[in-house]
C-alpha cells in the first residue's frame, strides 16, 4: 500500500491546464472536480477516524494501517489546504488589477 496514492486519486481529478483551456465556459467540470476531491478527503479522514477508534479500543490488529491511514488524510489536507490558499491568491490577485 502506497501512503502517499490519496494524493494521485485528488491529483487526478483535478483538470489539467490544457482540458481546462480547451472546455471554455464550463464552470462545473472545475466545481466537479474541487467536490470530488473534498469527498475524497472526508472519506480518508472518515476511514482514519475508524481506525483510530479501533486502535483505541483494542480491535486493530495492524497499527500501521492506522498511521498510514492517518499520514494520508493529514497529506491530502495539506494539499487541499495549499490549492484553496493559491486559489484564494489569485482572487485576490485579480480583484487588485487595474482595469
Amino acid at each position: 500500500m502506497d501512503p502517499i496514492s490519496g494524493i494521485d486519486g485528488i491529483a487526478a481529478s483535478l483538470p489539467s491546464p490544457l482540458a481546462a483551456s480547451s472546455a471554455r465556459g464550463d464552470d462545473s467540470a472545475f466545481a466537479s472536480s474541487l467536490t470530488g476531491a473534498i469527498d475524497d478527503l472526508r472519506a480518508l479522514q472518515s476511514q482514519s477516524d475508524a481506525l483510530k477508534v479501533a486502535a483505541v479500543t483494542g480491535d486493530l490488529d495492524d497499527i500501521h494501517a492506522a498511521m498510514i491511514a492517518s499520514s494520508r488524510a493529514a497529506v491530502t489536507l495539506e494539499l487541499v489546504a495549499a490549492v484553496r490558499n493559491k486559489g484564494v491568491d489569485a482572487f485576490n490577485e485579480i480583484m487588485r488589477m487595474q482595469a
